[in-house]
């Protein structure tokens, strides 16, 4: 491990990254979630959270340093869309998203169809996508898929510019 593995994660998709998948090093330990909450997590519909999933996304929130002053029920929604992702197959930003996405073996329609999906059908597509990266062993890129979660519907032009980031290394993995 070198000593840049061991600096805490400074973006918030990083930071909440880290905190979704640090484990307790014992029972009741303060700084972990628990196994019940990040079970929340990785159940939480983020169109109508029940109240135990409220509290685990409070908590992991909180515990990633982003602030509840910026908790906007749409930014709200993109945050629990995100940690749910997280919890469901996990983070790996060594490499891109696209390029992941191939080796996952996602068909060129399935990303076609989350790329070019706004509000409630880009909601819909994102799980779907999720759940087979995850049932292949492949974990995506967060702070990609991140960005373009909180740039959808709300600055469409560096969602643009993350969509074509995306398409490109998928297609450049997909040559290659």
């Amino acid at each position: 491990m070198t000593d840049t593995d061991k600096a805490p994660p400074t973006s918030p998709l990083s930071r909440l990254a880290h905190v979704i998948a640090r484990r307790a090093n014992f029972r009741g330990d303060a700084s972990a979630l628990d196994n019940g909450e990040r079970a929340a997590l990785a159940r939480l519909d983020p169109d109508s959270p029940r109240p135990h999933q409220v509290g685990a996304l409070a908590r992991a929130l909180v515990m990633a340093d982003i602030t509840p002053d910026d908790w906007q029920p749409e930014t709200w929604k993109r945050w629990a869309l995100i940690a749910n992702g997280m919890a469901l197959a996990g983070h790996d930003a060594s490499t891109h998203l696209g390029t992941q996405l191939m080796r996952a073996q996602v068909s060129e329609s399935r990303v076609t169809r989350l790329l070019t999906a706004r509000g409630d059908a880009f909601r819909q597509q994102l799980p779907r996508i999720l759940r087979l990266m995850a049932s292949r062993g492949i974990a995506p890129n967060w702070q990609e898929l991140g960005n373009l979660i909180l740039a959808t519907d709300h600055d469409e032009e560096r969602a643009e510019r993350q969509r074509l980031r995306i398409a490109g290394h998928y297609y450049s993995a997909a040559t290659h």
